[in-house]
């Protein structure tokens, strides 16, 4: 077991009803809850160096040790793929995703990801942290989202840029197109987020239960019948930017999940429809885990991005 990788936390507060398994979840978001259970009951989580249950509810001051499983070969096949990077070294890769590129094979997405291209670009250089399902994968985009991704080559790169999302010392700072006249100019959006409680596929924003989600955001541009705003995402909740601006009244353009009607309403009175949900990661900052030197990448907006900022103009 020495041998493995291995990750210590310590737990800096006690909160009400939290189990192990959701508060590690919150510290490794690219991993599955199942996932996660699994290292549980493996017995490869230990607190105080005992192996405890998923519900276990960590307390202040408790020592949480991760022994990470050698990774098992990856079954996804290595597809080779144009890949749009903005920087390479030996520990981390960082892209400009295009909107409608898959992040992880999925039923129904088995190739064609962007998963299946790192392992063609990095042949067999990619971090193995959580088996084998996402590798190198530290963070999301979803499927129509475009901008900046951060890869890990190895396994202690992926710790520190996973410590880093979970410490909330990522920069992430989106542009998106949304429907109708955003006001103020600039704000804040706090608003707790959950499971949509009858549509499992959704989030919403929800009273007293849910997850923390802070969104800040300043209008760029007003268009006709929608605005550019930019949005810096505080914490990292599934489907945040696109939750919150639906909650405030301006979904995002293109946004079949959230702002069906909205959108129906700006193609009416402009003739312009979003061949996509209108969310790019405009940029990324974080720390060199190697060097500890900050590092700051943009990503451009890709072409449909710019034709519906001429079309609504």
């Amino acid at each position: 077991m020495s041998s493995r990788t291995e990750s210590i936390l310590v737990v800096e507060k006690t909160t009400p009803h939290e189990r192990l398994d959701t508060f590690l979840r919150a510290q490794f978001p690219t991993l599955s809850r199942s996932a996660i259970q699994r290292l549980i009951q493996q017995g490869d989580v230990r607190v105080a160096g005992k192996p405890v249950k998923a519900s276990h509810p960590p307390r202040a001051g408790e020592k949480i040790e991760i022994h990470w499983p050698d990774a098992k070969p990856a079954t996804a096949q290595p597809q080779e793929m144009p890949l749009d990077v903005l920087f390479e070294d030996d520990d981390l890769l960082v892209l400009n995703k295009p909107p409608g590129m898959v992040v992880h094979p999925s039923a129904g997405h088995e190739e064609s990801t962007l998963v299946n291209a790192l392992l063609h670009h990095c042949a067999g250089q990619l971090s193995g942290i959580g088996g084998v399902a996402r590798p190198g994968i530290v963070h999301r985009l979803d499927k129509e989202t475009s901008g900046c991704l951060v890869i890990a080559k190895n396994d202690p790169t992926h710790l520190a840029l996973s410590t880093q999302f979970a410490g909330r010392e990522v920069r992430k700072i989106y542009h998106a197109i949304v429907c109708g006249r955003v006001t103020p100019e600039q704000g804040d959006i706090r608003a707790a987020i959950a499971r949509h409680p009858t549509h499992r596929k959704r989030m919403a924003v929800t009273d007293g239960s849910g997850r923390e989600a802070w969104t800040s955001y300043t209008v760029i541009e007003r268009l006709r019948e929608a605005t550019l705003v930019e949005a810096v995402l505080h914490t990292g909740r599934t489907h945040q930017i696109r939750v919150h601006f639906k909650h405030l009244g301006f979904p995002v353009a293109g946004d079949a999940t959230y702002g069906n009607r909205q959108n129906k309403r700006v193609t009416e009175l402009t003739g312009y429809t979003a061949p996509r949900q209108m969310l790019h990661a405009h940029k990324l900052a974080f720390k060199d885990p190697r060097t500890g030197k900050k590092m700051s990448f943009e990503a451009p907006w890709p072409e449909d991005f710019k034709e519906g900022l001429t079309a609504l103009r």
